[in-house]
């Protein structure tokens, strides 16, 4: 599949852009390997429809995702571009599950997303740092009591609902 080809077609929307990226890796007619290699070259929008095509299909289905794929939204998170944070932070939600004894990396650069100014960076970021957080990993130990800190301080509702969603589910499963 000629994703570059894809991206540049005027017929279609933006969105249909990333629903058909993303089927078709879920399809697995179009290879994860072959979009990353894409989307770490590409620029601005084209790499944030990359990236929002893997969310959408690792948000259906995991195991697309291999570490690779963790590394390279690991890294994603540090883009200029909002919408490659955002997007790459709700990827590292979605496959949390399936890495959780490589997650630092990720976790250094949420935490670093905690402090953006934009809202939906913040908000996919306390996603992310709540799905690590419920795997209970011994990452635990140092994020809990920093995410306890962030929420806190946290200005903006919507990004302090999943901070406490997550801290509930945590307390509830530590005292079963």
């Amino acid at each position: 599949m000629d994703i570059a080809k894809l991206l540049n077609d005027k017929s279609l929307k933006p969105k249909q852009k990333t629903e058909l990226l993303g089927l078709k890796l879920i399809s697995k007619e179009l290879s994860l390997q072959n979009l990353l290699a894409f989307a770490e070259t590409a620029k601005g929008s084209a790499k944030a429809t990359c990236v929002e095509a893997l969310e959408s299909a690792t948000r259906q289905d995991t195991s697309i995702a291999n570490e690779k794929c963790l590394a390279f939204v690991c890294n994603a998170l540090t883009d200029n571009a909002p919408r490659v944070k955002w997007e790459s932070a709700k990827v590292i939600g979605n496959i949390a599950g399936m890495f959780p004894g490589k997650l630092a990396p990720a976790v250094k650069n949420l935490l670093i997303n905690t402090e953006s100014d934009g809202t939906v960076v913040r908000w996919a970021a306390a996603f992310a740092l709540g799905e690590i957080l419920k795997l209970n990993t011994s990452l635990n130990k140092e994020l809990l009591p920093t995410v306890e800190a962030i929420c806190n301080r946290e200005n903006n509702n919507g990004v302090k609902k999943k901070y406490l969603d997550a801290l509930k589910k945590i307390k509830k499963s530590s005292t079963k």
